[in-house]
């Protein structure tokens, strides 16, 4: 501003008044020369100084989410947003595509603008994030998932729990005991992909079901899955009884393989997999662990905002015709 009212030939006090109209008035002509030297100078009044100066009724946090597209992740960030508004709070989002690089470079712009807290969902560089937020005294909670290692509980529910859930009604409602699963967890399978949730998963399959568990590796993509399962099946004389799938992505793709094949859902292949919209229309419903994302959501903002909910959020089973179920 110093800057503008040198060039102007005139006080900074006549500049502000310029840029905010008032409270004094200024001539037309010195207004003119305020202006072009605005315009000379580039300048920009900067907001974040300006609300330094005065109490704010809106504060912001800052969203960190893996893929928007996913439904699970977009009921998270519906969910928040409700939440933080309720609050007070603005919510700013950054979809990182599991991209460690991306994911820092998000939180530390967030941290630029002044955000007042962070929350990280599916978090692909959990050390690197949370070491910017000690630097910057940002606090930060961490939600569903991590990769890599931090001194700080994850708000989630028990996803080797929810894969036992699935597999316990598998065995005990419809006698299935040849059981594949439909997911890969390796960086050799999944570069950009929740494959913590994945294993974990898995290993909840496997306690109940047992050492045999077929495993059908996939990158976690709709055509990944669609094209494994359908490998999988081509000319197999022993079929499993029903297909695990371990995320809501790949669930579509599962069973349009299954039906490409030849094959029927539940009749021939019973198919169950995790989240998903209660308010499912899909044809057949899918059999799912659901996370309570509401409750979960209200945790982990509860927790940023100094207002922890310590009440426990596990997974449900939403049974559906996919598992045989009616």
């Amino acid at each position: 501003m110093a800057d503008v009212a040198s060039r102007a030939g005139t006080s900074t006090a006549v500049v502000s008044y310029v840029l905010n109209n008032g409270p004094r008035p200024v001539s037309e002509s010195l207004r003119a020369k305020v202006i072009s030297a605005i315009d000379e100078l580039n300048y920009r009044p900067d907001l974040r100084a300006r609300a330094l100066r005065r109490p704010r009724r809106w504060r912001q946090i800052g969203l960190l989410v893996p893929d928007l597209t996913l439904p699970l992740f977009g009921q998270f960030v519906g969910r928040i947003e409700v939440e933080a508004r309720a609050r007070d709070h603005l919510t700013v989002i950054g979809n990182t595509g599991y991209d460690p690089e991306r994911e820092l470079e998000f939180a530390t712009a967030f941290a630029e603008v002044g955000i007042d807290g962070l929350l990280v969902i599916g978090a692909a560089n959990a050390p690197e994030t949370a070491r910017l937020c000690r630097h910057e005294r940002i606090p930060v909670v961490w939600m569903h998932n991590i990769r890599g290692e931090v001194a700080a509980e994850i708000v989630g529910v028990d996803h080797v729990l929810a894969g036992a859930l699935v597999t316990r009604h598998l065995l005990d409602a419809h006698e299935c005991r040849d059981i594949a699963f439909v997911g890969g967890f390796t960086e050799a399978d999944v570069r950009h992909g929740d494959r913590e949730t994945v294993e974990q998963r898995f290993a909840g399959v496997r306690s109940v079901a047992g050492e045999g568990v077929r495993q059908i590796r996939t990158d976690l993509t709709p055509a990944g899955a669609y094209a494994a399962v359908g490998e999988f099946l081509r000319g197999r004389t022993r079929l499993p009884q029903a297909l695990v799938v371990a995320t809501f992505g790949q669930a579509a793709a599962t069973v349009r393989a299954v039906f490409d094949a030849g094959l029927r859902v539940p009749d021939d292949i019973r198919v169950v997999g995790f989240d998903g919209s209660a308010a499912d229309y899909g044809r057949p419903r899918l059999t799912a662990a659901q996370q309570p994302v509401d409750a979960l959501a209200r945790r982990a903002l509860g927790r940023l905002l100094g207002d922890p909910d310590e009440g426990a959020a596990v997974p449900s089973l939403r049974t559906g015709e996919s598992c045989g179920c009616t």
